[in-house]
């Protein structure tokens, strides 16, 4: 896997070997996202006012009007008016406006209920309205408006006057009276239409009369992000977590996988690979306690990073592997030999393998097997011992504790004369799961270094 590329495969076994694993984490995952729903970012809702710009406005001014809306002049008059206890400042972050197509600016308010939201929305709309109104009128000092009503007043009464003087002119037909009355309505219309240029001449007061479209409609659900998006975010936060620390564990791993890397590692020569039958995903060690039901439970106790075991030959040919390594011993050894087969504690396959190749070897040599710590590595003194012959699996440890294996050999005064790689095999349908010893086969064993016999 280190210099591996990540390939699909390796995706798909650690969904198939880990899946248990994978959804406990994702209903962490689902759950971190529904606490931080609930501490950190609780519901909010967001409610939306139409305000309409009536006449020509360019793009530029409509942003313009965007920029007033959610300015702190208008929020903070919207703050003073619902008297919820916070300041424009505060308000400043959950209110927001945009331009919208046909004249419209939408101004948004976001608040912890829907109701709040609502108001919020409709009150930052009227102040918006009435704060660009009076800008678009020429002043945003109240005096300028009064100045502007009075100054209506006074044409209404100037026309006034001007109907009272036609009517008290010379009812006659004199050219005196009906030159009066031409003059004095020539004047009336002249004013008039003096004070219709003037406004139409001030663009601002065309675009003055800024329109609410209504309430703001009542929020239904929650604005993003939801609960719901939260907690799924969090599983699917903690399962891509998961995988992705999986293949940087299979990355950054020292474990050794190859024969020529473990021999170099312990120090001896490399003797042979021998199989074992065992699960479409290997054996699970043999452990107890909490700690390993907890393992079985997540299904951690089984590698994921090997690849699935290789369909093997029948038992004769796996048989042939163990008694070649006996024969290479045989030769290398000289009468009596006698060997400790050493096995690291947990290694189930090498257990095995070690096992059938006692059974294989009939007395010659002789073996005795034991099973070393791999964090505390202790060995038997020797005995009658000829050495010690080292069985274990590949990809299972690494090189710092191979070598711990070796010094623990050595401080017992054993040889390592060689080394035995087991690897794990798929059964053919016909043959039967339990692995067949010969007959007059001597297994012996030790567990923890207290061998359970000696064979004499």
């Amino acid at each position: 896997m280190n210099d591996d590329t990540i390939r699909l495969v390796t995706i798909g076994r650690i969904l198939r070997r880990r899946w248990r694993l994978l959804a406990v984490l994702a209903v962490a995952g689902a759950l971190f996202g529904y606490g931080t729903s609930v501490l950190l970012l609780p519901p909010r809702y967001t409610a939306e006012a139409s305000v309409l710009l009536p006449g020509q406005w360019e793009e530029r001014e409509l942003l313009t009007q965007v920029d007033i809306a959610t300015s702190s002049a208008v929020v903070d008059r919207a703050a003073d008016a619902l008297k919820w206890g916070v300041n424009g400042t505060e308000l400043q972050k959950d209110v927001s406006a945009k331009a919208d197509d046909g004249n419209i600016i939408k101004v948004s308010g976001t608040a912890d209920t829907p109701e709040r939201a609502q108001r919020l929305s409709d009150q930052l709309a009227q102040q918006f309205v009435t704060f660009a109104t009076r800008i678009a009128g020429g002043s945003t000092d109240p005096a300028a408006d009064t100045a502007t009503e009075a100054l209506r007043k006074q044409v209404a009464e100037t026309n006034r006057r001007i109907t009272d003087l036609a009517n008290s002119a010379d009812p006659g037909q004199t050219v005196e009276g009906v030159q009066a009355r031409t003059e004095l309505e020539g004047l009336r219309t002249g004013l008039q239409d003096a004070m219709k240029k003037l406004e139409e001449a001030n663009p601002a007061s065309a675009k003055a009369s800024m329109v609410v479209m209504g309430p703001a409609p009542r929020p239904t659900g929650a604005s993003a992000p939801t609960r719901t998006q939260l907690i799924g975010a969090g599983a699917l936060l903690f399962f891509l977590l998961a995988v992705v620390g999986h293949l940087a564990a299979a990355r950054v791993s020292r474990r050794l996988r190859t024969e020529p890397e473990i021999a170099a590692a312990l120090g001896s020569p490399f003797l042979g690979t021998v199989d074992v039958p065992g699960e479409r995903h290997g054996h699970r060690p043999e452990s107890h306690g909490a700690r390993a039901r907890l393992r079985r439970l997540l299904g951690t106790d089984v590698r994921w990073d090997v690849p699935a075991p290789q369909r093997s030959g029948d038992e004769a040919e796996r048989r042939l592997r163990y008694r070649r390594v006996c024969a290479r011993l045989r030769d290398q050894l000289p009468a009596p030999r006698r060997l400790l087969v050493v096995v690291p504690e947990g290694d189930e396959v090498a257990r095995l393998a070690a096992g059938q190749l006692v059974a294989e070897a009939t007395n010659d040599p002789r073996l005795r097997v034991v099973e070393v710590s791999v964090d505390r590595p202790i060995v038997p003194d020797r005995d009658t011992e000829s050495g010690a012959l080292a069985v274990l699996s590949a990809g299972s440890w690494t090189a710092a504790e191979l070598a711990g294996i070796a010094e623990a050999c050595a401080d017992g005064g054993h040889e390592l004369v060689g080394v035995v790689v087991a690897g794990t095999v798929r059964a053919r349908p016909t043959e039967k799961t339990a692995d067949r010893l010969s007959d007059d086969a001597t297994l012996t064993f030790a567990v923890h270094g207290h061998a359970t016999g000696d064979p004499a």
